[in-house]
């Protein structure tokens, strides 16, 4: 009996699909197919997502048909997954991280710092908006929806002067050639999303699809985005409010950086921390409680509103 990999028809999504497919089959050796679902956040592209609201948008689909038994797994790029899951749903693996960064392509200007007065930027995230605006107030941001090609072209036909992309998928969909300049953002100027650049691997909540995926669990990645997650629930919110955290593991110390603020980069807070490895369980919630204690809620309920206008 084949095995059922629920996925987004995007070309990253089968990308990500199609490599964990290939891992299980040969793990396994079984059978493994892919079944296509279109997701709300597929089929609403003239609305910037942070508009649309709700959480799950890229998921939904795929975790009613795992619930509904057409499907034993879903492969999601984990920045997407919400930090609950239905009843019936588990996180079984998170696999190992690739560049967590993001990335600024342009056709003419190598970087963020390069970029001319009054350049227009292509983004779509209020993340990546608020730090870019804190870095540069002279930048102008335009929204950018669409998959991966569809944001690369409109950046060739000159709609924007440079746009902002995960380095995962560039890497991934092997596009490093397919602008003139790509470059990663330093974390010190943009703080990457909550489990970016890592695969999750939802399942159904029980022992037989679970133990299917364990093999591909990274622990780095585990304890890294662990971190993260708890941090974006303990302030309640999703992948389209303007929250930042990156928890990295350098030799045998957790560097963890957050931030959290307006869309336009006029007010924000931001921390740096470094902890111990074993130091990691409960850290995100502590952190956010302190962010919490600073005005955060009281802040991204602003940003929300801003958002939603």
């Amino acid at each position: 009996m084949s095995i059922i990999i629920a996925t987004r028809g995007s070309k990253l999504a089968l990308w990500q699909s199609n490599h964990i497919k290939d891992l299980i089959s040969n793990h396994h050796n079984k059978e493994v197919k892919l079944e296509i679902f279109k997701t709300q956040g597929d089929k609403i592209l003239d609305v910037p997502l942070a508009k649309i609201g709700g959480k799950g948008l890229f998921t939904k689909e795929l975790e009613d048909a795992m619930l509904q038994g057409k499907a034993n797994l879903a492969v999601h790029s984990l920045k997407d997954v919400p930090t609950y899951f239905p009843d019936g749903l588990r996180l079984s693996a998170i696999t190992v991280r690739e560049d967590a960064r993001d990335a600024i392509l342009s056709q003419k200007y190598n970087g963020v710092e390069a970029l001319p007065q009054g350049a227009v930027v292509g983004t779509t995230s209020l993340r990546r908006k608020m730090q870019l605006l804190f870095f540069r107030s002279d930048l102008v941001i335009k929204d950018l929806r669409g998959n991966v090609d569809t944001r690369i072209n409109k950046l060739k036909n000159g709609e924007y002067d440079a746009i902002v992309l995960a380095s995962a998928g560039i890497n991934r969909l092997g596009l490093s050639n397919s602008v003139e300049f790509i470059t990663p953002i330093s974390r010190e100027i943009m703080i990457p999303a909550m489990g970016q650049a890592a695969l999750g691997i939802e399942t159904p909540d029980n022992h037989e699809d679970a133990k299917l995926v364990e093999f591909l669990d990274n622990t780095n990645a585990n304890i890294e985005t662990t971190i993260e997650r708890d941090f974006v629930d303990a302030l309640q919110g999703g992948c389209q409010v303007p929250i930042g955290i990156n928890a990295q593991i350098l030799d045998n110390k957790i560097v963890v950086m957050a931030i959290v603020g307006m869309p336009d980069g006029t007010e924000m807070i931001r921390e740096v921390k470094e902890i111990g490895i074993d130091e990691y369980v409960g850290f995100g919630k502590k952190l956010a409680d302190e962010f919490i204690a600073k005005g955060a809620k009281e802040l991204l309920a602003r940003a929300e509103e801003v958002a939603f206008v």
